[in-house]
């Protein structure tokens, strides 16, 4: 039986859809790839993005868009997190779930396994940051992103 890959613990505790006062300034990278075969890069937010487990993720997307398209047609994507000192690169196997009736906020949600996972450290620094953000209305956005979070968990 095979090991399945599993993000580290930190990550794991950081995605918990919890606390999102202190994680609204951070964003992370979804890498996917379009049908041209051309990197797509989007940013994903702490109220997108649901680990249930080190290998289990979830992950909450606008309907329509580049992004959405990719993942629903090739079944992959690739996160990248900034967290604990280090770059965390996680590719997913990602699979669409049914729509949540009645949402709050209608995403395209995907289920998402994680397949592999490198961990980038610098031996002389620590990495700080990647994307930081600052919300224009954060007390809406982060009333979304619990709402949001809270369907991803169904």
């Amino acid at each position: 039986m095979t090991q399945r890959a599993s993000i580290s613990a930190g990550l794991c505790q950081w995605l918990n859809g919890l606390e999102l006062e202190s994680k609204q300034h951070t964003a992370m990278m979804l890498l996917t790839v379009t049908e041209d075969l051309w990197p797509h890069t989007a940013m994903v937010s702490a109220g997108e993005v649901l680990a249930l487990t080190r290998s289990t993720i979830r992950i909450a997307l606008w309907p329509g868009t580049v992004t959405t398209g990719n993942i629903l047609r090739s079944g992959q994507a690739t996160l990248v997190a900034i967290h604990e000192g280090a770059a965390h690169y996680v590719r997913l196997a990602l699979r669409a779930l049914p729509d949540v009736p009645d949402a709050r906020h209608p995403r395209q949600r995907f289920s998402a396994e994680v397949v592999a996972v490198r961990e980038d450290r610098a031996k002389y620094a620590d990495i700080l940051s990647a994307v930081t953000i600052r919300l224009h209305d954060p007390n809406d956005v982060l009333e979304r992103w619990r709402e949001t979070l809270q369907e991803l968990r169904q």
